[in-house]
């Protein structure tokens, strides 16, 4: 495939459509991929011209921030590599200061994930979870602060509220400090609940989505079916679960699984290429994060976006997959706003009235040979 790169929300960082996960670098969680078969899959995705890698000081107990610190370093990546990091999350029982949002925490997990990184910046440091306490204030100073001195170059939000999200925007505009460029945030055919508040705010605020579990946790790979449980793979160790990200097994999704079969029989594509191609060309995605415990699934997903899908197929999906709107956005659609047009055609802007900035082409020679 030939990668391509956008910018990262309203910022300059340039990053390649698919991003490699890595909390499937290491096996202490008891699935995921040994060192060898890590390195492999971070070879490949190299050599297929990506550029953007994301981690978090949770995965695997530090491991995957290790071994990926490593292998930038033997290829000597640093440079090209734009790596992202998160924190949040508490590995010392029993001190509460070790995990949360607050400047404390910050400050120490920043440190913490530098070194076990090997680098002394992080290209994007996002906050993994909102932990209901720190108040947002706090949290933009203290990412603003390590910005100003270099050890963070952008900063971005994960699984958070849109309030809370519009919020620390807001405070980021009025005070002067890093605005947020990259919201982390669960999206596919299984779970298009961010459609409603996070992307019109992404896209209008500046914020690019990375979007996490598009493949619902493998859901939508076809390997699983609803009257056939066993061991098909992690998922079915969750079937039973109350972590709300392994809770996939419903109607509606069987439902989407059918259809998507359905479609990518007729693109000639596998199920989780189509996908991961729908997901990656939806409004507001600025990236994929790309996550397998195997080189041929990492090699399956990378081919991704070297198709279209029709648009009569990718209404089919759309349709199948697609939820009523919960108040108050059920308000929004036509069949409410044309009374507040007066019944005449309104936008904001015409069609073409904004075009897109792509570069490519060839380069001019700068020398006479």
């Amino acid at each position: 495939m030939t990668m391509s790169y956008y910018t990262l929300g309203n910022s300059g960082l340039r990053v390649s459509r698919l991003a490699l996960g890595t909390m499937t670098f290491g096996t202490e969680w008891g699935w995921g991929a040994d060192r060898d078969t890590a390195r492999a899959m971070f070879d490949a995705y190299v050599e297929a011209g990506g550029n953007f890698f994301d981690t978090a000081d949770l995965y695997t107990g530090g491991t995957a921030e290790t071994w990926l610190g490593e292998f930038v370093a033997e290829r000597g990546l640093r440079d090209k590599a734009v790596i992202a990091t998160k924190f949040t999350m508490n590995s010392n029982a029993g001190n509460p200061n070790a995990g949360g949002n607050g400047r404390k925490n910050i400050m120490r997990a920043v440190d913490a994930s530098l070194k076990r990184l090997g680098t002394d910046y992080i290209d994007l440091y996002l906050m993994h979870i909102w932990d209901r306490l720190t108040p947002a204030e706090e949290v933009l100073r203290t990412l603003d602060d390590l910005v100003r001195v270099g050890k963070i170059r952008h900063i971005g939000l994960s699984d958070v509220p849109a309030w809370y999200a519009g919020r620390a925007q807001a405070i980021a505009e009025l005070r002067g400090y890093e605005p947020i460029s990259a919201l982390q945030l669960e999206y596919s055919l299984a779970e298009r609940a961010i459609e409603h508040e996070f992307v019109p705010f992404g896209t209008r605020h500046g914020a690019g989505i990375m979007v996490w579990s598009p493949l619902a946790s493998g859901l939508l790979s076809g390997k699983y079916r609803p009257v056939r449980a066993g061991n098909a793979g992690r998922l079915d160790g969750f079937r039973n679960t109350t972590h709300p990200g392994f809770q996939k097994f419903s109607e509606h999704n069987w439902a989407v699984v059918a259809e998507l079969e359905k479609v990518a029989a007729e693109l000639g594509r596998g199920m989780a290429q189509v996908a991961l191609n729908w997901v990656a060309t939806q409004p507001g995605v600025a990236t994929v994060i790309l996550g397998a415990t195997r080189l041929s699934q990492l090699q399956d997903n990378l081919a991704a976006l070297d198709f279209s899908i029709p648009p009569a197929l990718r209404q089919r999906l759309d349709k199948v997959s697609g939820t009523p709107a919960p108040f108050p956005h059920s308000y929004f659609g036509p069949e409410i706003q044309v009374r507040v047009a007066g019944g005449v055609v309104t936008g904001d802007k015409p069609s073409g009235y904004a075009l897109q900035v792509v570069v490519e082409g060839e380069a001019v020679a700068i020398s006479s040979n």
